[in-house]
């Protein structure tokens, strides 16, 4: 039996960013592992340039994530002004490129999923740094705001943490209820469903992928290379009962 960390993550935008190239900055169609931990950090109060600690909070969490509704794909297209790239000088911050006076406008599109919504599973290696009774307490009284992959996307219902006791990562999923299920938006019987090498899942497992969000750098936005399972969850209804 282990101890998981649930909760739910819903907003009106959300954006899980996925590699980015030039002027496009594309979303995933469900949360990074980088993305949860930075939600984790920063309701627990650790700053980005905390690398240790930032380090030491991704090595120690095992992610799975329930997609219960994809959402829709919103493509946002905008101008935005970056001053001559000149040899020998870099901007760090954008104080520094609004600073110079010769200024090109460039396009940018990105990418985010409306009215999406998702349980996250967190379990803890068994020396980490941050139990999943601490992680909750954080969720339910956070010290730095939390969004959902960009500071535009606010969250727009309680996280509502549970810490569920169960044999498998399936059980786990299985025993938590929200309370307001979200009527309208929840509309998938058979979800998709995201997990690290949990080595009691519980679920069947029909393909692997390969994500570039395991976190290296915060700081320096660095990231690798990360394996992830995938497969679907059908969703127990409840029984049916006649006066």
């Amino acid at each position: 039996m282990s101890d998981y960390l649930i909760f739910r993550l819903y907003g009106p935008l959300a954006a899980w960013g996925d590699i980015a190239v030039g002027e496009y900055r594309p979303s995933f169609a469900h949360p990074s592992k980088s993305a949860i931990i930075g939600l984790l950090a920063a309701a627990l109060g650790i700053r980005r340039d905390e690398e240790e600690r930032q380090q030491r909070l991704a090595e120690s969490c095992f992610f799975a994530v329930r997609v219960d509704s994809m959402g829709i794909l919103l493509r946002d297209y905008h101008t935005t002004q970056v001053p001559s790239a000149r040899k020998g000088i870099t901007h760090y911050t954008r104080r520094s490129e609004l600073a110079v006076e010769d200024q090109n406008t460039i396009l940018s599109s990105r990418d985010y999923r409306c009215d999406s919504a998702y349980t996250v599973a967190i379990s803890v290696a068994d020396a980490a740094p941050h139990t999943v009774q601490d992680l909750a307490a954080a969720l339910q009284k956070p010290i730095f705001t939390l969004y959902l992959g960009r500071k535009s996307c606010p969250l727009a219902l309680p996280l509502q943490p549970q810490v569920v006791n169960a044999a498998t990562l399936r059980e786990a999923l299985e025993k938590v209820t929200f309370g307001d299920e979200l009527p309208g938006i929840i509309v998938t019987e058979t979800a998709p469903i995201y997990w690290e090498d949990i080595a009691s899942s519980g679920l069947e497992q029909q393909q692997v992928i390969t994500r570039r969000d395991a976190l290296r750098s915060r700081k320096r936005w660095q990231f690798s290379e990360r394996r992830e399972n995938c497969g679907t969850m059908r969703k127990e209804e409840p029984p049916c009962t006649s006066a």
